[in-house]
């Protein structure tokens, strides 16, 4: 019986609208938003049933009133609740990239009149639910959705409702954004340290503690008082600090084609090495089958990096001609 009644129920869902994808921004209209009565508001119903048939029954016109204005009541409830989401617009999708395995976190931006109070709006996608109140016409929701796999993620139908003001009637439109979500590759447990720099030449930082005085700047509060040069500040009349240049080593070579691993392997140990390079702040460059990424260093080229391993296809598309 559950799986007949969920089978009907996917069926119905395929005939709500949208029914495909479609780019964000996207407003709630009439032809867009479903009111049925809630567990509570078919008993309220069937009470009013009960109330109208002993009412006329007996002719108790007061029992009679009572039971309109309960009626009354319950239609309004309809239409507030049908109100809390017309001209709602659901602006934006974005999340942060994560490792495969992690949670992420889905973030829906949330437009509207700010002349209508709109709270208590539930979304759902999946296993994942939240509440938005919109202040000021402007809300956000956000969603912890599980990801299992590297690559592109289509977060799939959100549904945004609400039983709001009485809980009689629940109103529910749906949200469908066409744009994936970007997973990285899980990086490696454990596994070997860095390779040996092997790239070009090695580049120089500067540094406190380096070896050759590069050139001198003013004191800031904070330096040490073994960089200042006294002589050059004496005849300055200001305090001047030594600034010295350190090597940082060759750049970093991160080559496919050297590891000797199965292919997600290769994809994971890259990845938790474009890690290991960013913290130890080395440049480095990422050598794949059919591009090449780098030299650098920072966030946009760790993102580069990561990206390109990601959306690196499957080993059943093609893996095997990788090696």
């Amino acid at each position: 019986m559950r799986g007949r009644l969920a089978g009907l129920r996917a069926r119905l869902g395929s005939l709500a609208r949208p029914r495909g994808p479609e780019s964000l921004p996207v407003a709630f209209d009439r032809r867009r938003i479903y009111v049925l009565p809630t567990a509570f508001g078919a008993f309220f119903v069937a009470l009013l049933a009960v109330m109208l048939l002993g009412a006329l029954n007996y002719n108790n016109n007061p029992a009679l009133l009572l039971a309109l204005l309960l009626a009354g009541a319950g239609n309004t409830s309809l239409f507030a609740a049908h109100l809390q989401l017309s001209g709602l617009r659901v602006v934006a999708v974005d999340a942060e990239p994560v490792p495969a395995g992690a949670p992420l976190t889905l973030r829906v931006h949330l437009r509207a009149d700010p002349a209508r109070a709109r709270r208590g709006l539930r979304l759902a996608l999946g296993g994942a639910k939240t509440f938005a109140s919109l202040v000021d016409g402007a809300g956000e929701a956000r969603l912890a959705l599980p990801t299992r796999q590297r690559g592109w993620l289509r977060p799939g139908r959100i549904t945004i409702s609400t039983t709001r003001p009485l809980g009689i009637a629940r109103a529910w439109a749906y949200a469908w954004p066409a744009e994936p979500l970007l997973v990285y590759p899980r990086p490696e447990a454990e596994g070997p340290p860095l390779p040996q720099g092997a790239g070009d030449a090695p580049q120089a930082r500067l540094h406190p503690a380096g070896d050759d005085v590069h050139h001198l700047r003013a004191y800031r509060r904070g330096d040490s008082r073994r960089a200042i040069a006294w002589k050059p500040s004496a005849r300055r009349g200001a305090l001047l600090v030594r600034e010295y240049e350190q090597p940082q080593g060759a750049d970093v070579v991160l080559d496919w084609s050297t590891l000797a691993l199965a292919y997600e392997d290769r994809i994971r140990r890259l990845a938790r090495w474009v890690d290991d390079a960013e913290r130890e702040g080395r440049r480095y460059r990422l050598q794949l089958p059919r591009q090449a990424i780098g030299p650098g260093r920072g966030a946009v080229h760790r993102h580069a990096c990561l990206r390109a391993l990601a959306l690196m296809p499957f080993a059943a598309e093609g893996g095997a001609g990788h090696g």
